[in-house]
């Protein structure tokens, strides 16, 4: 199948080719989503946000949630088409070529193995500040070593404590809420709601506020890895692109809803002038004290380092699986568990990987990792879309222009507007991935003459 695009009948499972259990709903791959992408990710984020704004953090993650809507519509109508795991490697592989799909799926593991390791050393470091007799890599090895447990156990694990993390996550942001409510409606201090973190007048600029839109945008890379469990889920062609929509949906509204009221509370950005790194638990100290300042640190701590790792481990694990079981990485990563029915093998490797990392690169803090986490995603979001027009649009001519054409192409340009925003040695480092991988690639079919089956379930 080496150059031919595959049909949508083409991904019917193989005789003996490995798969996985199906055992997601589409709740499950909600909360998964969810947890991917944290509900209070605006949390560490929210000073650079609201400056760049220009006091406008809401207006960031309204426009943001419109934004990734279309790129999760391109998402739905592949996944229905092509119900595999593999994400965007799946789909560009049967939808256009092989070569490409190899090439997004490249990209795809710069990002999906990184994202855990930054997760590990912000999280490690957030917990050593606040208990420094423990050093940071210990609780790096610790967060390692426990989500590499739960994923090879299975995703039924993994989706129960995925459920326990939300309802934790969730009220942690209630408690601020309501404390952040109380606050504007009863202290003295307080100037009461306001419009400003929605629009301001004084300070709007579309630029300004579409270069703050290319940061939030990223509060919710992760999404995407719902794509990543379409073998695993009971409804495969239509439940992980419900879930997207679902989950997105629903975190939108929560990062609307938090950043609204910390912009009431700090309208100006007095509170945190000095400390924008610390900028919502400063605004949480406000509202709430020293103990919500805490709390809230915490909460954001223990939900990167280890809720969302474990989400991200989850997703890479089975992009591996799928390339390897079709041949563009060592097959040994397509084993399956043959009591849990999980990617086993390449899980363990990403623990391995994982554990290396954050072993070296914690000690040069998260500025390097950075670097790398969002090209891979953004690149691979450029391919989606491009594919969507390719193979429905102008391959199929289903003439559906609206879903098929004008939407991808919305969402190719916002997500290409954020691409071109990354930093140049961001897209140094990753282009250099890219031809990386590249080379490998021409080795292993000119050379080594190796044979790509695009298999599928």
């Amino acid at each position: 199948m080496q150059g031919k695009p595959a049909t949508a009948d083409s991904v019917a499972p193989s005789k003996g080719a490995p798969q996985l259990k199906k055992v997601m709903s589409v709740s499950d791959m909600v909360v998964y989503g969810l947890i991917f992408m944290v509900p209070i990710a605006p949390f560490g984020i929210y000073g650079g946000i609201f400056t760049e704004s220009g006091g406008m953090p809401t207006l960031v993650y309204i426009v943001g949630t419109l934004a990734m809507a279309f790129t999760a519509l391109s998402y739905a109508s592949l996944g229905r088409e092509f119900p595999v795991s593999g994400s965007v490697y799946a789909y560009a592989s049967r939808a256009i070529n092989p070569g490409v799909g190899f090439l997004t799926g490249w990209a795809l593991m710069l990002d999906y193995i990184l994202s855990p390791v930054l997760l590990y050393v912000v999280s490690s470091t957030a917990l050593h500040g606040i208990v420094p007799e423990v050093p940071a890599w210990v609780f790096g090895v610790v967060f390692v070593v426990a989500n590499t447990f739960v994923n090879v156990r299975g995703i039924e694990t993994a989706s129960i404590v995925n459920r326990i993390a939300l309802v934790l996550e969730i009220l942690c942001l209630a408690v601020f809420v309501v404390l952040g409510v109380h606050w504007l409606m009863t202290d003295p201090a307080s100037q009461g709601f306001s419009l400003k973190p929605i629009f301001n007048a004084e300070t709007f600029d579309p630029n300004l506020v579409m270069a703050a839109v290319s940061l939030g945008v990223l509060s919710f890379l992760g999404f995407d890895g719902i794509a990543t469990l379409a073998e695993e889920a009971k409804d495969s062609r239509r439940g992980p692109g419900r879930a997207m929509m679902v989950s997105l949906a629903i975190v939108g509204t929560l990062f609307a809803v938090q950043t609204y009221i910390a912009g009431c509370i700090s309208p100006d950005g007095a509170v945190f002038a000095h400390d924008q790194d610390n900028a919502f638990y400063l605004v949480a100290g406000v509202a709430g004290g020293k103990a919500l300042s805490i709390t809230c640190a915490l909460a954001t701590a223990l939900s990167w380092g280890i809720f969302t790792a474990l989400a991200a481990q989850t997703a890479i694990s089975r992009i591996l699986f799928a390339m390897g079981r079709d041949g563009n990485l060592p097959h040994v990563l397509a084993k399956v568990h043959p009591k849990y029915k999980t990617p086993y093998v390449a899980t363990l490797f990403v623990g391995v990987v994982s554990l290396v990392l954050v072993l070296v690169l914690g000690r040069f803090g998260t500025d390097t990792i950075s670097l790398f986490v969002n090209f891979g995603a953004l690149s691979a979001f450029l391919v989606l879309h491009g594919t969507v027009i390719w193979y429905f649009f102008i391959k199929k001519r289903d003439g559906k222009v609206f879903l098929h054409l004008v939407c991808p192409l919305i969402g190719f340009a916002v997500i290409g507007y954020t691409w071109i925003s990354l930093s140049l040695p961001a897209k140094l480092l990753g282009v250099s991935w890219v031809a990386v991988g590249a080379l490998y690639y021409l080795i292993m079919r000119k050379v080594l003459k190796k044979d790509v089956r695009i298999t599928g379930a």
